[in-house]
């Protein structure tokens, strides 16, 4: 597409000189962004022609400024004919540099990826969790792969990003690396993060991820059944740990914790609610949205039977919780000894609250979004969705029992 460019000389009253000379101003203007450039030049207001956007009359003083003028105006079409015919895209910034004679700095792509990164880390544990660094890491690893992989190069400016660029690290997560939809998406979006701030910084003249169509999938979320946590909950095992761990993956179930934010409790955080009755507030870690959660009997049971465990006091803890590689590992072998067969994760409990725990019992979607720390409502309906198809394939158990029901008594059989 070509670039258009227009042309504008014009005086700034505002900027008038002391003895009342106005500074002339070069406007050119690409694809509707303006960029402006003093001329150093100056003149009496009625001796400015605003329509012929030059100096009036045919003296020496307006013959000399004009003829700077016109070389001015020749230098932005020679300054055009350059970057077209180096193959340089034209944007105003670049324009005006590249007119100038201003040498830009060549941002490159991974060097500006690790130094988001970097600052990343620093805020873990204040504005980050340990995992979304992680992922921002192995965002940052595929793209260096990919650009390996796809231009035998080890980096790339950041300019010459654009929508085909995207699209082929899309692919190539999963093409090569195998990664499913949603997970390639969530790759390709931490990677958008690194190039929208480029934007915001001023660094390119467009966001290429503009007509990204990338979409996540619902993914359909498992949660335990009633039976499944009492079945839990009553278990004793014969360690400590394992009590330990089976207590905190309860707690969560009947809090809707993340692992993060109940590693993160104190006593601190249990305050006096609306109602008179002990409350967690806390605020999600992963999105900053305060959750403010009554405490149901079983939660509160748990945080007394803790209240003077070493761990508790030693790290003002509010339960002893282990780190989350170790939780995982006891939880597999927790789901094994009770004979569950979904995967215990302190995801799995989250769900658990939003499901069987608060909206199975009638809570209203706003109250459970509320405590969970949801942004947005549209993230909680998904539980509900889940709830109406459980609620389905009961109706359909239900449809064939009673199918053979009416069979039995059209037969006149015996029930």
């Amino acid at each position: 597409m070509k670039n258009r460019i227009s042309i504008l000389f014009y005086t700034k009253s505002a900027k008038a000189s002391k003895n009342g000379l106005l500074p002339i101003y070069l406007r050119i203007t690409i694809d509707g962004v303006r960029i402006e450039v003093s001329t150093s030049k100056y003149v009496e207001k009625s001796r400015w022609s605003v329509e012929g956007g030059k100096m009036k009359g045919s003296s020496e003083e307006a013959r000399t400024i004009n003829s700077y003028l016109d070389v001015l105006k020749n230098k932005v079409y020679e300054t055009e004919k350059s970057m077209i015919n180096n193959n340089q895209e034209i944007y105003a910034t670049s324009f005006k540099n590249k007119f100038l004679g201003v040498e830009e700095k060549q941002r490159m792509l991974i060097p500006t990826f690790q130094d988001h990164n970097k600052r990343m880390k620093a805020l873990i544990g204040k504005e980050y969790a340990l995992n979304t660094h992680k992922r921002y890491e192995t965002s940052l690893e595929h793209l260096r792969c990919f650009i390996k992989h796809t231009y035998a190069l080890n980096d790339i400016p950041i300019k010459k990003v654009n929508l085909a660029f995207i699209n082929d690290f899309d692919f190539y997560l999963r093409s090569v690396r195998n990664c499913n939809n949603n997970s390639a998406i969530k790759y390709v979006r931490n990677f958008g993060k690194i190039i929208k701030s480029c934007y915001a910084n001023e660094w390119i003249e467009r966001d290429p991820f503009l007509n990204y169509k990338g979409k996540v999938k619902e993914v359909e979320k498992e949660f335990l059944s009633k039976e499944e946590i009492i079945t839990i909950y009553q278990k004793e095992f014969s360690t400590t740990r394992l009590n330990q761990v089976k207590d905190v993956f309860i707690f969560c179930c009947f809090t809707g914790l993340a692992y993060i934010d109940v590693f993160q409790l104190k006593q601190s955080n249990i305050e006096i609610g609306i109602d008179g009755q002990r409350w967690i507030f806390t605020h999600r870690q992963k999105t900053e949205s305060p959750s403010r959660i009554p405490l149901l009997q079983i939660p509160e049971e748990l945080i007394q039977k803790y209240a003077n465990h070493p761990q508790c006091i030693n790290e003002d803890r509010l339960l002893p919780v282990l780190s989350n590689q170790k939780m995982n590992s006891y939880l597999k072998e927790i789901a094994d000894v009770c004979g569950i067969k979904k995967e215990l994760t302190f995801h799995i409990a989250r769900h658990t609250f939003a499901t069987t725990v608060t909206l199975t019992n009638g809570v209203p979607i706003e109250t459970v979004s509320k405590m969970l720390g949801h942004r947005s409502l549209r993230t909680t309906q998904h539980y509900a969705k889940i709830l109406d198809r459980k609620v389905s394939d009961d109706m359909e158990l239900l449809k064939s029992k009673l199918g053979n029901f009416k069979s039995t008594i059209s037969n006149g059989t015996d029930l």
